[in-house]
């Protein structure tokens, strides 16, 4: 099922690592939520701050929520 948010961040692999996809293309592997942060900032939001990645509906979170970082 495709999400409806344009922001999807992934289970946690083995190394702790989340895939992040903005707008359908990977951006790249967050290791935290100002990881998270950066990747919306480079996708034009720049005030996006750590507390705004908790509280967005912009992303989905798939395989627990923003303080998951290890399966």
């Amino acid at each position: 099922m495709a999400s409806d948010r344009p922001v999807v961040v992934h289970l946690p692999d083995e190394d702790g690592g989340r895939r992040v996809r903005v707008d359908g293309q990977i951006s790249g592997r967050a290791y935290s939520v100002r990881d998270i942060a950066a990747f919306m900032q480079e996708a034009g939001l720049q005030d996006f701050d750590e507390m705004d990645v908790v509280r967005t509906w912009l992303i989905e979170w798939r395989g627990g929520g923003p303080d998951v970082w290890a399966r």
